[in-house]
């Protein structure tokens, strides 16, 4: 029988591993999104001219905060994810980390973050905790078990980040704000509801309600299109508030025809495969729009 290799305590390959555990934790891709999404409103309310080490701050700051929101919510939901095939392999169901030290890496990023917002901004660093208050205690310890109407606050949550940006971009809340904000809280649902179609099994299996299981999948697809059409309609209205070139708003109004087509096709000729073709278009939609704005205002 081949002996096994022991990983020493402090070897590189444990560091690595640990290295990679962490950055697990944070989901980095949704938060690297979300860390764009603000980048997109504090460039809407600087333009051109912006400072650099303004700019990185917010960003170390903003990364800090989201990830350690995160880490929080993976801690609170190790238990339904334990339950569900898709959510399993996570380091804390998966015995990779203690919940312990994932709280004090949590606890410890997020604390950094705050802090490090208040000294730059007291609004700003108002608007980041709204976002964890949101996330953490509204959707996920509070809601996100009991109803499905808990997308609608997570939508608040995942907002946050682009209206941070805006308010230490111009020191207030105003209506292009506003309507950034519309356009992440009503993209959400279908982000969520195109997963929660895909992993319906997995849902009901961990008792977590959603509108498929609430209000049935075709009304779930329903919703589904009146969110892609005015998630669109909110950023493309931002994006004319900006007074952004014509052809940055043009190319957003094809990126904006593109989702509500699929989202409409959906309803007429629903399958998995087009399901998850939604699912990447809309995240796609999302990164595309912020781009294009932070494109558009340079």
């Amino acid at each position: 029988m081949q002996e096994q290799v022991k990983i020493k305590p402090f070897s590189i390959v444990r560091l690595k591993f640990l290295m990679g555990v962490y950055v697990e934790l944070t989901k980095s891709l949704q938060t690297a999104l979300l860390v764009i999404t603000g980048i997109t409103g504090f460039i809407s309310g600087t333009g051109k001219f912006f400072e650099w080490k303004m700019l990185f701050a917010f960003t170390i700051i903003l990364f800090l905060t989201i990830a350690g929101t995160t880490v929080f919510n993976m801690i609170w939901d190790k238990d339904i994810d334990a339950i569900m095939h898709r959510t399993c392999r996570r380091p804390l169901p998966s015995a990779k980390i203690t919940s312990n030290h994932a709280f004090v890496f949590g606890l410890l990023i997020l604390s950094i973050g705050l802090v490090w917002g208040f000294f730059l901004s007291p609004k700003y660093a108002a608007v980041l905790f709204a976002g964890f208050f949101f996330d953490f205690v509204i959707y996920t310890i509070w809601l996100k078990r009991k109803t499905s109407w808990s997308i609608v606050w997570g939508g608040i949550s995942g907002a946050m980040p682009i209206l941070a940006g805006r308010v230490l971009a111009i020191g207030y809340i105003d209506l292009v704000g506003l309507w950034l904000v519309l356009g992440i809280l009503l993209w959400i649902p279908i982000h969520i509801l195109t997963f929660a179609i895909k992993y319906d099994s997995d849902y009901r299996r961990a008792n977590v309600p959603t509108f498929v299981q609430t209000l049935g999948i075709k009304k779930a697809r329903i919703i589904i299109a009146l969110s892609s059409i005015f998630s669109t309609l909110a950023f493309i209205s931002a994006a004319g508030a900006l007074s952004i070139s014509s052809i940055y708003v043009v190319f957003l109004c094809i990126l904006a025809s593109i989702l509500i087509f699929l989202s409409l096709y959906f309803i007429v000729k629903p399958s998995d495969k087009v399901n998850f073709l939604l699912f990447k278009s809309a995240s796609l939609f999302m990164l595309l729009a912020n781009v294009v704005i932070i494109i558009g205002k340079l």
